[in-house]
């Protein structure tokens, strides 16, 4: 299927592999030194650019944990979207940010979708073929994850440049509506070490 340059760029922007290593050094206290994983998937190829997520704390990286699948759309316009899928079973997929033939065993089957964890996607041109994304939520419901028989409440979200990626996610405690982990003090900021654009075969 064709793609609008936006939405392969956003692609390009998004799969590789991160550091935020100088903000944790420069924040020891608000921010965990991790290195993200955002790996192509050969699901939904049809209609969308489905990626591959999960993360690490930089002391465990034998131990990743949040393994997600984010499936870039285009709706009407070429407005982009992108849906979040978790995994039935974690395990399935856990280390496949490390492992590519990991990858090739993710199926449809093994994930679920995900209601009200949708994002919208704003797209600034900045000249030169270069883009910068900005994502909100769809709607104003918050976003929820069972796991385990548990409800956790999850803010999604994330800005996209060629240089720089800053996700904004976060627990929520239902209760108080207060952020519990992840960026409770703003993004987290992320450069790429590892480009795995060439994994997508667009």
């Amino acid at each position: 299927m064709h793609f609008s340059p936006q939405l392969t760029a956003l692609a390009g922007y998004l799969a590789g592999e991160f550091s935020n290593q100088p903000q944790a050094i420069a924040q020891p206290a608000w921010f965990v030194n991790l290195r993200l994983w955002i790996r192509p998937v050969p699901v939904f190829t049809d209609d969308s650019i489905t990626l591959f997520a999960e993360q690490a704390n930089i002391l465990k990286l034998e131990q990743p944990y949040r393994p997600r699948i984010l499936r870039l759309r285009e709706r009407e316009n070429e407005n982009i979207e992108v849906e979040f899928y978790m995994f039935e079973d974690l395990a399935t997929a856990r280390g496949a940010g490390q492992n590519k033939d990991l990858i090739a065993q993710i199926t449809p089957d093994k994930i679920k979708f995900l209601p009200n964890c949708t994002l919208k996607v704003a797209t600034q041109e900045l000249g030169d073929g270069k883009y910068c994304f900005a994502t909100t939520p769809v709607t104003d419901e918050p976003c929820s994850v069972t796991y385990q028989g548990s409800t956790f409440q999850v803010f999604l979200g994330f800005k996209a440049t060629a240089n720089e990626l800053l996700t904004y996610d976060k627990g929520i405690d239902p209760a108080t509506g207060k952020g519990t982990w992840g960026a409770l003090m703003g993004a987290y900021a992320l450069t790429k070490l590892q480009d795995f654009a060439q994994e997508l075969n667009l």
